[in-house]
């Protein structure tokens, strides 16, 4: 979130709670509440929020709006909400925004004070579930990306992973099951007054103006039970959570060993990479899995593709065979390009994406 430096007490607070989710597996956080309202957590979130800009949300306030009014004031009035438990969100503003296929993507803009709340909230349950979530996923994680997601995938494929299942889930963010989530969250987090507050931000009414300027509201994610906000600064969290059921899950069933698989996700953009004759069988034991979690897997968009004679994209990366040319790196080992990093080596030629690299 942003590029903002973190203050020292917010980072020895992310430090200590990240310490102790990695030392003990088990352990619940009974004491969170009062850490997401004080006074450096709100004041940074603010501070995040305000570098990220954004549009208002329904009431129409925007960062100049608190500005104006006295930002430490505007904090001090929300700290207070907080710790009164009089704090309530306000319903989201949709809009919708072009997909690459022409197709519009809803996304949520909640208010300000709204994705402040969040942020904070975000500060403090970041630290916590970091430390559990498995390597095989990448997106919306300290010192992780998309570069590295697809440097995964190029060193899998090298390695003999050749059988791909190209997934694609039909509308992951609005499928999730709010009480499947919300004991994900649980199983660390036992303190009911962020519960109820992370319930509410799940449960919150949607605002949309029709092209005469007509505004409806509907409630259709509390009705669901389903669903959370594209755009919300505590979704990717969320999201990232509940992805991390199916990592485990198929680890769990033995399906990393018996069908020789990994697993490389970006949210939710997934591959199975497989040893050859296996990505059949991962298909269906994925199809599987996705419905006993109430996700859809999309059968139009789904299929497995056989390296190197098919192609497939991943992230802006499309992987397949291709012929050495000077547009590939020809060092066989991992160069350091800022802070990503790329893969420059002969396995170059399974990644026409990877010819990012200089």
């Amino acid at each position: 979130m942003g590029n903002l430096a973190t203050p020292k007490s917010v980072q020895k607070l992310q430090t200590a709670l990240h310490a102790k989710a990695k030392a003990e597996a088990g352990y619940r956080f009974y004491a969170l509440y009062d850490k997401i309202s004080r006074d450096d957590i709100l004041a940074h979130a603010y501070a995040q929020c305000r570098s990220n800009k954004g549009a208002p949300g329904i009431d129409g306030q925007d960062f100049a709006d608190i500005e104006a009014y006295g930002v430490e004031r505007w904090l001090a009035e929300l700290a207070l909400a907080l710790r009164q438990e009089t704090y309530r969100p306000e319903p989201i503003r949709r809009v919708y925004i072009p997909k690459a296929n022409g197709k519009l993507r809803p996304l949520g803009i909640s208010n300000v004070r709204d994705r402040v709340c969040m942020t904070a909230a975000t500060l403090v349950l970041e630290p916590i579930f970091e430390a559990d979530l498995p390597p095989e996923q990448y997106a919306y994680r300290p010192g992780r990306n998309a570069q590295q997601a697809a440097v995964a995938v190029e060193e899998l494929l090298f390695r003999g992973h050749r059988e791909v299942v190209d997934a694609d889930l039909a509308d992951f963010f609005g499928s999730i099951p709010h009480t499947e989530l919300m004991k994900s969250v649980a199983r660390r987090v036992v303190d009911r007054r962020v519960l109820h507050l992370i319930k509410m931000w799940l449960e919150c009414a949607v605002e949309e103006t029709d092209d005469r300027g007509r505004k409806r509201r509907t409630t259709e994610a509390r009705d669901n039970g389903r669903g959370i906000p594209q755009g919300s600064p505590l979704s990717p969290l969320l999201a990232n959570l509940y992805m991390r059921r199916f990592v485990l899950g198929w680890e769990k069933l033995g399906l990393r060993q018996s069908l020789g698989t990994r697993i490389v996700t970006y949210a939710d953009d997934l591959v199975i990479l497989c040893r050859r004759g296996k990505a059949e069988e991962a298909l269906h034991r994925m199809r599987e899995l996705m419905g006993k979690l109430k996700l859809t897997v999309n059968a139009e968009k789904t299929r497995i593709c056989k390296v190197p004679k098919g192609e497939f994209d991943f992230l802006g990366f499309t992987f397949g065979h291709y012929a050495f040319s000077a547009n590939f790196c020809r060092q066989t080992k991992i160069q350091r390009l800022g802070a990503q990093t790329c893969v420059a080596s002969n396995v170059g030629q399974f990644c026409s994406g990877l010819t990012r690299c200089r």
